[in-house]
């Protein structure tokens, strides 16, 4: 692979060299309270998940009630036969568990063949992974939740049945098939809750799935859906200080986020000052050389050996930091060789968004956590007559043989979705998740330095500026020519800019520039963990609510 040298493209909102004149924005929405609070997508999956925790439910509960409900209340954004990465904090085991929310490639080699020979389609129903959104929620929820499918199911029932839409109805009539196999099923919750997932994956309408995949050209068969399980995994994590961050696995690009921390753990970020022009320099040269591993190693750890243990280790960071010129921008893409603890590893490898993607985090009173990204990229392919709608989730895995992240039967892609639990002490600290692309762990990473590094709490997080570098990989357009991005400038301004930083970093090799727009779209939940508080904002159309609001 040729060594590409791309410049940095840094998007800013609102730069300016004191905390103090960068909070012009106010979120979107805010809540605090004690008895439980959820920050996701629009209002009506809020409440949804609010009345779970107002009828006795648990974060897991609340969850499940948005996550069913953004499926019709942000369609667009996430469909039912999307995504969803899940991370649950259970306080009483005082432990984090992932539900693995991917689905696969279909499972025939003929297929895989095919798009080898013509490429992976950036949308319709040929894109598709294995639906497994379904299989995830419902694992969660029987796993780990209290309520059944029934209860949380009724929020999303009452909007499908005002029939506001065409599908409305044919989703309505899929769901209470769901909600007659818990009914009908003898046994625990559990079981009932089981009934209604294998309906799904396994019965009659895996059958009528099959016959649309038939119909429709697509390579998806009942198969998959049979063969299809939420894996339960263990998260990865580092320390950063006093405090433990929780990610998924290399399935997702949620480690990258890990490795930019242990770079920047050696460097004194709090004595730079918020948002200086050192602050911007070394967090963007941090994750450009954490993105360049991304880039070359991860993929779905069940059929790729990713040396991640090596990657967020001390030893490694200890040999990347120096790396970086405070002051000059690196214009080369820089991955190391965590194998043989070389702080470079050859040449960079580059391939030049993301249109949809929403929020999820929940805590309830007990301090149970939930943080999820559902996520559905449109064009949707779509059964009309069960009302579900498909990803487009294939076209983040590529035809680059050997590549870890190249497609293969039944595997899954490596995708941008990467909700964060944070720990201190092993309670509750901080939750987050955001809808953006390849630009989420990087705001993942910024709004993390700002409650950790300057103190800040979520309604001053969400309304303080934001960069994002474009020196990485395109996780939606894996094509080797780099001519897409090469020289993009990109900006947001929607504050007012402080000259002088930007032509500092102008100075040191960053191509800079403002446009309007936003750098993705935020949810998060802090909690102080001396007055038992909790605190969420959210941004961008984003809402959030307060249990102790709603009673």
């Amino acid at each position: 692979m040729r060594n590409y040298y791309i410049s940095i493209i840094l998007i800013v909102i609102c730069v300016a060299s004191q905390r103090s004149l960068l909070k012009s924005q106010n979120p979107d929405s805010k809540a605090s309270g004690k008895e439980g609070i959820i920050a996701a997508g629009p209002s009506a999956s809020v409440k949804a998940g609010l009345l779970m925790l107002n009828h006795g439910g648990n974060a897991v509960d609340a969850a499940a009630a948005v996550i069913f409900n953004l499926a019709v209340s942000d369609y667009g954004l996430f469909c039912i036969g999307g995504e969803v990465p899940f991370m649950f904090y259970e306080s009483g085991k005082k432990k984090v568990i992932v539900f693995n929310g991917m689905g696969s490639a279909p499972l025939d080699p003929e297929a895989i063949a095919w798009y080898y020979q013509n490429g992976i389609p950036k949308s319709g129903i040929k894109s598709a992974t294995v639906p497994s959104a379904v299989s995830t929620v419902l694992t969660a929820l029987e796993i780990k939740g209290t309520m059944s499918f029934e209860e949380i199911i009724k929020p999303t029932l009452s909007i499908l049945d005002s029939n506001k839409k065409e599908w409305h109805r044919n989703f309505a009539v899929t769901l209470r098939k769901l909600v007659e196999s818990e009914k009908n099923t003898a046994g625990s919750r559990e079981d009932r809750i089981r009934a209604a997932r294998d309906r799904f994956y396994k019965g009659d309408i895996a059958d009528e799935l099959n016959t649309y995949y038939l119909s429709s050209g697509a390579f998806l068969r009942k198969s998959d859906l049979v063969a299809h399980k939420t894996i339960i995994e263990e998260p990865v994590s580092v320390k950063y200080k006093e405090l433990t961050v929780y990610k998924c696995n290399t399935w997702t690009q949620g480690p990258v986020l890990l490795q930019s921390l242990k770079i920047l753990e050696n460097f004194n970020l709090k004595s730079m000052g918020f948002f200086s022009p050192d602050y911007i320099h070394v967090t963007a040269e941090a994750m450009k050389l954490a993105y360049a591993d991304r880039d070359k190693y991860y993929g779905d750890p069940s059929f790729v050996n990713v040396p991640l243990r090596s990657l967020i280790s001390d030893q490694y960071a200890k040999i990347r930091y120096p790396l970086i010129d405070m002051k000059t921008a690196s214009p080369e893409i820089r991955p190391g060789d965590p194998l043989n603890m070389k702080a470079l590893g050859g040449p960079g490898e580059y391939r030049p968004g993301e249109k949809g993607t929403t929020t999820c985090v929940v805590i309830d009173k007990w301090g149970n956590v939930v943080a999820a990204t559902p996520s559905a990229n449109p064009e949707y392919g779509i059964c009309e007559s069960l009302g579900i709608a498909h990803n487009t989730r294939l076209s983040s895995l590529n035809t680059e043989i050997g590549h870890p992240n190249s497609i293969a039967p039944g595997k899954r892609p490596r995708i941008t979705l990467t909700p964060t639990i944070v720990l201190k002490d092993d309670n509750p600290y901080l939750a987050m998740s955001v809808a953006g692309g390849d630009m989420q762990d990087q705001v993942s990473l910024q709004l993390f330095l700002d409650v950790a590094e300057f103190g800040m709490i979520p309604e001053e997080v969400i309304g303080s500026p934001r960069f994002y570098t474009h020196h990485i990989e395109d996780s939606f357009n894996p094509s080797p020519d780099p001519s897409v991005r090469r020289g993009k400038l990109s900006a947001l301004d929607i504050y007012s800019t402080d000259k002088s930083v930007i032509d500092n970093l102008r100075g040191r090799g960053h191509i800079m520039s403002i446009v309007k727009g936003a750098i993705a779209h935020p949810v998060m939940i802090y909690t102080d963990q001396v007055t038992g508080i909790s605190y969420a904002a959210t941004q961008k159309g984003k809402k959030c609510g307060a249990a102790d609001d709603n009673k």
